[in-house]
C-alpha cells in the first residue's frame, strides 16, 4: 500500500468549505461578526505564540466589549467551522481508503483483506477459521445517555453538506455541473446557518428512541449488508474461491439497544416506553423488508418458459395462493406468468399485514389475530431461502448473490425486532421489591437475612410453581412498577419475538443475591421457574460491576453465584452462557483511569478463570463511553488491548451520543467502523484456534503497583482535597450542561446531592472536557510512574519495554496522550478564575496542572518521543487545526459563565446570557469531537 496521509489535500478541501461559509456569513450576517471572529483568532494566536499577557488581556477586552447578540453570532461561526471541519476530515479519510482499495493488496490497514491475510500467514487454516467464525459475535449497543449535543435537524443538514461535498471531490465534475454543485453546497450551508443548533425543549424518551432508529434507514441497513459482502469477497481473495465455498459465514453482526429499556436513574423510562421502543423497532425493520421486497419484485422478471423453478418453490406458491384466497385475486393478476414476481408480491402483501398490526398497536387500536401475515421471522426466512434455492437451481446463482443475498443477511441479523433491547435497573430497586413481596406473601423480613440466608430463600422461592401468592394492592407503587417491567418482558416476547430482549442488566451489583432477586421477580411473571421437574429460563441477567471495589470483589460474587445450585440449573437450560457487564465510566470516576483500566483488565481474567472450569461461556459486555475518561477510544485498539484469551470470539459494548453520529451518520464511514471493530474481534480471538502470547507476570505485578499508586493520587485530589467539589461546580459548566436538553436522564442520581457519587459519569467527563481539564483520562498516571521509578532510573527501560510489547499498556498511554493533547492548562487556568474563592481555584488548578506536566514528561520518556501523538500524526494534525478556534471559544465561554452566574432570574430561561452559553457548550463539543 503506497497511498499515504497528505495534509495538503485535506487543507485544500477545508479551505473550500471555509470559503463557502465565509460567503454565507457575508451575505447573511452583520459584517462585524466575521471581523470579530478574525480578531479573536488573531489575538489568541498572538497570546499562544509568545505568551505576552498584554495580548491575553487584549483578547479578554475584545470579548468583554461584545453584546449578547454578537457573542451568539460569533459562537455560531465557531460551531459551524467545527462541523464543516469534521465533514472535511471524514470525507478525506474515506477518499484515502477508497484509493487504498483501488490499489488492491491489503486495502486499508486492518480491513477484512488485511486481517484475513495476516491470519492465514500466522497458520490459521480453513478449518481453524471456521471454528473462529462459528464463535464470532460483534454486538454494539446503542444507548440514550445524554451525550449527543446535536439536534436531529442539524444532523440531517450536515448529512446533506457531506453528500454534496463528496460529489464535488469527483474530478470528472467540471464546468456547469461543478458550478451547480457549489451553488447547492452554499445553499445547504446557508440553511445550516439559519437552523438553531440548540434544542428548545428537553428531549423525551420518545425522542431518544427516534434518534437511535434514525441511523438504520440512513446507513446501517445498507452498511450491514456491505460489511458481510466485503467479508465474503475478501475471504475469496485470500483463501481462494474453492476453500471459501466450503466455509459457512454466520451472521456474526447483531445490534442491541438500551433506549427505552434503561430505567436506572431515569424515571421517564416506564414499562410503556419499553413497549413503544420495541414496536417502533419492529416498524422500522418491517418497513425496510417491504422496501427491499419491492426492489426484488422490480428486478426478478423471470417468465415461465425461460426458467423452471423448483418443485418446492411451486408448491409454496400454490400454498400461499390457497391460504390467501380471495384476498389476493387482483393483486396477483399481473404476475401469473412471472413466478418470482408472483411470489414476491404475496410476500410483500403478507409483510404489509404484519406491519399493519404493529402500527395498529402503536396507535393504541385493538388488534385482531391475523393468520395471513408472517407469524415470525422463520417463516419469512424460509420464503427467502426458497427463492434463493430456486434461482440457483436454474443457473441464476449470480442473481441470487446480489440483493436477495443481502436481504437474507439482514433478516438473519435484524429479525422482526431490529435490536435486542436490554432492560436495566439499579440493584436496590430489586432488593426493595423482593423485600416487599416476601413481607406481603410470607411475612418475612428479608432485610434481616444475611447473604447465605437470602440465597437459600430466593432459590426456594424461584422454584415455587406459579410464583408467590400476595395481594398486589398491598405492595408499594415502586414494587408494582418494578414488577410491571417483567410483565412487559413476558408480553413483548409473545408479541414481537422471543429474541426481542437482550439481557436484564443490574446496575451496582454488589452480591450474588442481587442476581437471584431478579430471577425471583422474573418468576412472578412466568419467565423463570420449574415445572414437571424441569427448569426453564426465558430471561438472561447481566450483572454490572462498576466501582473499583466491585471490580476487585467480582470473583467472590461470581463464585458464590455460579455455585448456587438453582442458578446453575437456570444457566444450564440457557446453554451455559453468562453475560457480565463491566462499567468503565463509573469505575473511572470512582478511582481514576489507572485503577479503572487495570481493575477492568483483572476482572476479565478473574471471570474467565472462574467460568472455564465450570463449563460456562462468558460474554463480556463493555460499558464504554465516547471519551477516554469513560472507556472510549478507537474500538479496534481497545479490543486488542483486552487480556489474552478473554475475548473468545464475542464482544458486546455500548455506543452512545456523539459516537453514534460520527460513526453512523454516513454509510461508508459506518462500514469502516464496523469493519475495524470486527477485525479487532477476530484478532483478539485467535486463542480459540491457536496458542497466543501470555502477558508477562512481571508486567502484571508492575501494573498492580502503578494502579494502586495512581488510585491513591486520584482519590487524594477528588475525595481528600478541601474545596475540590466547589472547584468542579464553579470552574466547569456542569450546572449549565443540565440545561442543554440533550437527554431525558437527570444529570445527578439524587437531586441537590453535589457529591462525586451523585453526579453521573457523563456529566463529570463532559464538564471537565469543556473546561479543557480532561483529567479523568490521565490524572494519577504521571504521579504513579514517577513514584514507581523514584530512585530507580533503570525502571524506565522496563516501562519502555512494556509500552513497546504490551498492547494493554500501549493502549492506556496512547489514549492518555490523546486526552492530554485535548487539555490546555493555560485555558484551564481561566476557568479556575471562576471559583468564588480564588485561593481554592488556584490551589486545585495547581494540582491538576502539575500532574498534567508530570504525565506529559513521563509518557514522552516512555514512548521515547519528543511530543504527544508523534506516533499518530493524523490525530495530531486534526487537533492542531481546531486549536485556533477552540481557544478563543473557551475564553468566550468563561466570560459567558461569569455573566450568566452574575445575574439572578427566577426563571433561568429569562437569563439573556444562557442561550449563547449553551451554544458555546455545543460548539466546544463539536470542536473536541466528544461530550461525555
Amino acid at each position: 500500500m503506497t497511498t499515504s496521509y497528505n495534509d495538503n489535500d485535506l487543507s485544500r478541501s477545508n479551505r473550500l468549505l471555509g470559503s463557502v461559509l465565509t460567503r454565507v456569513l457575508n451575505d447573511q450576517t452583520h459584517p462585524e461578526i466575521s471581523a470579530t471572529v478574525d480578531q479573536l483568532q488573531n489575538r489568541f494566536a498572538g497570546w499562544v505564540s509568545d505568551g505576552n499577557t498584554s495580548k491575553l488581556n487584549q483578547l479578554r477586552t475584545s470579548i468583554e466589549k461584545l453584546n449578547v447578540d454578537a457573542i451568539s453570532g460569533v459562537v455560531r461561526v465557531f460551531n459551524h467551522y467545527f462541523s464543516l471541519l469534521n465533514i472535511v476530515e471524514e470525507s478525506y479519510y474515506l477518499d484515502l481508503r477508497r484509493r487504498q482499495a483501488e490499489q488492491g493488496g491489503h486495502y486499508w490497514p486492518n480491513s477484512f483483506h488485511d486481517t484475513l491475510l495476516a491470519l492465514k500467514d500466522s497458520g490459521v487454516t480453513a478449518d481453524k477459521l471456521q471454528l473462529l467464525l462459528d464463535e464470532l459475535l460483534y454486538l454494539p449497543v446503542m444507548t440514550a445517555h445524554p451525550t449527543e449535543a446535536k439536534r436531529r435537524t442539524v444532523k440531517n443538514a450536515l448529512r446533506n453538506v457531506f453528500v454534496t461535498h463528496e460529489s464535488l471531490s469527483d474530478k470528472r465534475l467540471k464546468g456547469y455541473l461543478r458550478k451547480e454543485g457549489l451553488e447547492r453546497l452554499q445553499a445547504q450551508i446557508q440553511l445550516l446557518w439559519k437552523t438553531d443548533e440548540v434544542r428548545g425543549r428537553k428531549m423525551t424518551v420518545v425522542d431518544e428512541i427516534d434518534a437511535g432508529l434514525f441511523y438504520f434507514p440512513l446507513s446501517l441497513f445498507q452498511a450491514t449488508a456491505r460489511v458481510y459482502r466485503n467479508f465474503e469477497r475478501s475471504l475469496v481473495d485470500v483463501y481462494g474461491e474453492d476453500i471459501a465455498a466450503t466455509l459457512r459465514i454466520p451472521s456474526f453482526l447483531q445490534y442491541g439497544s438500551w433506549i427505552g429499556g434503561d430505567r436506572d436513574g431515569n424515571p421517564n423510562v416506564t414499562p410503556e416506553t419499553t413497549v413503544l421502543a420495541l414496536r417502533l423497532q419492529a416498524q422500522t425493520v418491517l418497513q425496510e423488508y417491504i422496501r427491499r421486497l419491492e426492489v426484488l419484485h422490480g428486478e426478478y422478471s423471470h417468465s415461465y418458459g425461460f426458467c423452471e423453478p423448483s418443485d418446492d418453490f411451486i408448491n409454496s406458491l400454490t400454498a400461499d395462493r390457497s391460504k390467501l384466497g380471495a384476498l389476493i385475486i387482483e393483486l396477483e393478476k399481473p404476475y401469473l406468468q412471472e413466478p418470482y414476481r408472483h411470489k414476491l408480491a404475496l410476500m410483500k402483501y403478507r409483510m404489509g399485514r404484519s406491519l399493519t398490526q404493529v402500527q395498529q398497536r402503536l396507535r393504541g387500536e385493538s388488534v385482531l389475530p391475523d393468520n395471513y401475515g408472517y407469524a415470525n421471522v422463520a417463516e419469512f426466512l424460509a420464503d427467502l431461502h426458497l427463492i434463493d434455492t430456486a434461482l440457483r437451481s436454474h443457473g441464476d446463482t449470480d442473481i441470487a448473490n446480489l440483493e436477495l443475498h443481502d436481504l437474507i443477511r439482514l433478516t438473519e441479523t435484524f429479525g422482526f425486532h431490529l435490536m435486542q433491547l436490554d432492560v436495566r435497573q439499579e440493584s436496590t430497586r430489586h432488593s426493595d421489591a423482593v423485600a416487599d413481596i416476601l413481607q406481603a406473601s410470607l411475612g418475612l423480613d428479608y432485610s434481616a437475612l444475611d447473604e447465605n440466608q437470602r440465597l437459600a430463600l430466593l432459590s426456594e422461592a424461584i422454584a415455587t410453581p406459579g410464583g408467590l401468592l400476595y395481594d398486589s394492592a398491598n405492595l408499594s407503587a415502586a414494587t408494582r412498577e418494578t414488577l410491571a417491567s417483567f410483565e412487559v418482558m413476558a408480553m413483548m416476547r409473545r408479541e414481537i419475538a422471543a429474541g426481542c430482549f437482550g439481557k436484564y442488566v443490574i446496575s451496582m451489583t454488589h452480591a450474588a443475591s442481587h442476581i437471584m432477586e431478579v430471577m425471583l421477580l422474573a418468576a412472578q411473571n412466568g419467565l423463570v421457574g420449574r415445572l414437571g421437574g424441569r427448569w426453564y429460563c426465558h430471561i438472561g441477567v447481566s450483572p454490572l460491576f462498576e466501582t473499583i471495589d466491585d471490580l476487585n470483589r467480582i470473583d467472590n460474587v461470581l463464585s458464590q453465584l455460579f455455585d448456587t445450585p438453582t442458578y446453575r440449573e437456570l444457566l444450564r437450560v440457557s446453554g451455559d452462557r453468562q453475560e457480565i457487564m463491566l462499567g468503565y465510566s463509573d469505575s473511572c470516576k470512582d478511582g481514576g483511569i489507572l485503577a479503572s483500566a487495570w481493575g477492568l483488565s483483572q476482572a476479565q481474567r478473574k471471570i474467565i478463570a472462574l467460568a472455564e472450569p465450570r463449563g460456562i461461556k462468558c460474554l463480556l459486555f463493555h460499558g464504554r463511553g465516547g471519551t477516554v475518561g469513560r472507556g472510549g477510544g478507537p474500538t479496534h485498539e481497545a479490543i486488542l488491548a483486552q487480556p489474552p484469551d478473554t475475548v473468545r470470539g464475542q464482544i458486546k459494548f455500548t455506543e452512545q451520543g456523539e459516537v453514534l453520529f460520527y460513526r453512523y451518520n454516513n454509510m461508508e464511514t459506518a462500514i469502516y467502523e464496523l469493519t475495524m471493530g470486527i477485525t479487532g474481534l477476530m484478532k483478539a480471538s485467535l486463542s480459540l484456534v491457536q496458542p497466543v502470547r501470555r502477558d508477562e507476570p512481571e508486567h502484571l505485578a508492575i501494573m498492580d503497583d502503578l494502579a494502586h499508586i495512581g488510585e491513591q493520587s486520584y482519590r487524594d485530589l477528588t475525595e481528600r482535597t478541601p474545596g475540590f467539589l466547589d472547584y468542579f461546580y464553579e470552574a466547569t459548566p456542569v450546572g449549565e450542561i443540565g440545561q442543554l436538553n440533550i437527554g431525558s436522564r437527570p444529570s445527578h442520581r439524587k437531586k441537590q446531592d453535589r457529591s462525586k457519587n451523585s453526579v453521573r459519569a457523563i456529566g463529570w467527563v463532559f464538564a471537565w472536557a469543556q473546561s479543557r481539564q480532561t483529567f479523568p483520562a490521565w490524572y494519577g498516571i504521571g504521579f504513579s510512574l514517577a513514584t514507581w521509578c523514584a530512585g530507580k532510573p533503570e525502571r524506565l527501560a522496563t516501562l519502555q519495554t512494556m509500552y513497546r510489547d504490551w498492547p494493554f499498556f500501549r493502549n492506556l498511554l496512547s489514549n492518555a496522550q490523546m486526552a492530554l493533547s485535548k487539555s490546555d492548562m493555560g485555558i484551564a487556568k481561566e476557568y479556575a478564575s471562576l471559583c468564588v474563592d480564588p485561593d481554592t481555584g488556584q490551589r486545585i488548578y495547581g494540582l491538576i496542572a502539575s500532574e498534567h506536566q508530570r504525565c506529559v514528561e513521563w509518557i514522552l520518556a516512555i514512548a521515547n518521543t519528543k511530543q504527544l501523538l508523534a506516533e499518530n500524526p493524523v490525530l495530531a494534525s486534526s487537533l492542531h487545526r481546531r486549536d485556533a478556534y477552540l481557544g478563543p471559544l473557551n475564553y468566550l465561554q468563561v466570560f459567558l459563565l461569569r455573566q450568566a452566574r452574575s445575574v439572578d432570574f427566577e426563571n433561568t430561561e429569562d437569563n439573556p446570557w444562557l442561550k449563547p452559553l449553551l451554544r458555546s457548550i455545543n460548539a466546544i463539543a463539536a470542536g473536541m469531537r466528544n461530550t461525555g
